[in-house]
């Protein structure tokens, strides 16, 4: 007998960890609802994960099964648990945030401790961190060169679901409610998350839109992306079956313009194995900036601006967009996030920790490593970000990718009546104008321009050059 120790790994099939130990049958599952893991949680990240847990235990009772789930500390429920059941050993999947490294060191070693075998296996990644690295050093601080040799490394097929026989006849009690782990109901309306629903989007993907995925990404109208970030974040369907299924879809593309998108969408999947690489040797980046400047920025201190663009209420129509999308859904468009961002951290010159932390708690996918490296991109801080002196200019940027406003007009009603010219230079329309478009949406709260140019001499003065 073998205990696995599910964490974001909530599936049966494409499961590596939970592979290794039905070798060991019979396998019996097991979650911890870890109260230092739930102190950094949301409610809408708890929604999400009550209904992956829900769906992956309906999995394992179809197969005869449970999933036992506990409460408590780790590193004495599960040593205690396995000792009870007479198992040989804990095993669970590895994670790379900080928090996760150290919680692992210290279970590792209860359990060890018990007399058990304790045992971790790479399955949120392909390559782990030190499997890919230059010359000199621990990690590659330059994406595109992490790419091109991410792209050339064997990749693992996809690993079959344990079947009943594997696993041990077990009960596990009824699951909690989000009251009852002391969270309120999200704001936004939650995501289904299971790995039902997560084949379903990587089906209808890859069917289609992986085919047009160069040009439609960036145009938040468009079905252009996967929108399999919450399902690889709570892992309800496994990296080898995504990659596997862009395999597949390169061997049916038409033309070089079809393999083109099939390989960009496979970049932005060695995205999200880059920044797990990055945090796992520099976990305090989640903290601290990872290109410090020689003088330091001068962040404004502006609770009036966050608070307005936390609301959505800029008068930068993409960006107030954006946000609205967030708290109505717990998701936004990965372009209108760059743009969103871009406004913080440029125009209103707000520390990136404060959208970070807000998008932490708003976000239904949000990951450790995917936001704090997409945040100090944004703010010019982190590995491989953009240089400080572009600037998104949120009027050119909606105009471009919002051409005709439906997407503004889909989240800002006030602006719903509004001609998309008239969106697209609300900045530069008479204020009477502007009331009379429509009297409810607000003035910009800032001058780009002038933002624009503030923003050059702070980051000038941080890197010493003034």
């Amino acid at each position: 007998m073998y205990v696995h120790w599910h964490r974001r790994d909530l599936r049966l099939a494409d499961n590596r960890g939970l592979a290794a130990a039905a070798d060991r049958e019979p396998v019996v599952p097991v979650f911890v609802l870890d109260d230092a893991v739930l102190e950094h949680a949301s409610p809408i990240r708890i929604s999400g994960l009550l209904s992956a847990l829900a769906a992956l235990r309906e999995r394992y009772r179809d197969r005869g099964s449970d999933l036992v789930v506990l409460a408590g500390d780790p590193r004495e429920v599960l040593p205690e648990l396995a000792v009870d059941l007479g198992a040989e050993g804990v095993g669970w999947n590895d994670d790379y945030s900080g928090l996760a490294a150290d919680r692992d060191v210290a279970v590792r070693a209860a359990v060890e401790e018990a007399g058990l075998e304790a045992e971790s296996h790479r399955d949120a990644i392909f390559h782990g961190p030190g499997s890919i690295t230059p010359n000199q050093g621990e990690f590659y601080s330059v994406y595109s060169y992490f790419w091109k040799k991410w792209r050339d490394r064997e990749k693992a097929e996809p690993i079959g679901a344990p079947t009943a026989g594997d696993l041990a006849d077990v009960s596990g009690d009824p699951l909690p409610s989000a009251a009852d782990l002391g969270f309120p109901e999200p704001e936004a309306d939650p995501p289904e998350v299971g790995p039902g629903a997560a084949r379903d989007r990587l089906e209808a993907f890859v069917d289609g839109p992986i085919y047009r995925y160069d040009e439609d990404r960036d145009y938040p109208t468009r079905e252009g992306t996967s929108r399999l970030s919450v399902h690889l974040k709570w892992g309800t369907i496994g990296i080898r079956e995504v990659y596997a299924a862009t395999v597949a879809a390169l061997e049916g593309a038409d033309d070089e313009a079809e393999r083109e998108a099939v390989e960009e969408f496979q970049s932005q999947l060695a995205w999200r194995e880059f920044y797990a690489h990055v945090l796992h040797f520099n976990p305090e980046t989640v903290h601290e900036n990872f290109n410090e400047y020689e003088e330091g920025i001068e962040w404004r201190t502006d609770p009036e601006g966050l608070a307005a663009w936390k609301r959505g209420e800029t008068g930068y129509p993409i960006v107030d967009a954006g946000m609205r999308q967030l708290r109505r859904e717990g998701y936004v468009h990965n372009r209108v996030r760059m743009i969103a961002a871009s406004f913080l951290t440029k125009d209103l010159l707000i520390d990136w920790r404060e959208g970070y932390d807000w998008y932490r708690r708003k976000l239904a996918d949000h990951e450790t490593a995917n936001d704090v490296g997409g945040w100090q991109w944004a703010a010019s801080t982190g590995t491989d970000a953009q240089p400080y002196f572009r600037i998104f200019n949120p009027m050119t940027q909606g105009e471009r990718y919002d051409p005709d406003a439906e997407y503004v007009r889909e989240y800002v009603p006030a602006l719903a009546g509004v001609p998309a010219d008239a969106i697209h230079s609300w900045h530069e329309l008479p204020v009477r104008k502007r009331r009379e478009l429509a009297p409810e949406y607000p003035d910009p709260i800032v001058d780009h321009a002038e933002r624009r140019e503030e923003a050059l001499e702070t980051f000038r003065r941080a890197r010493g050059e003034e």
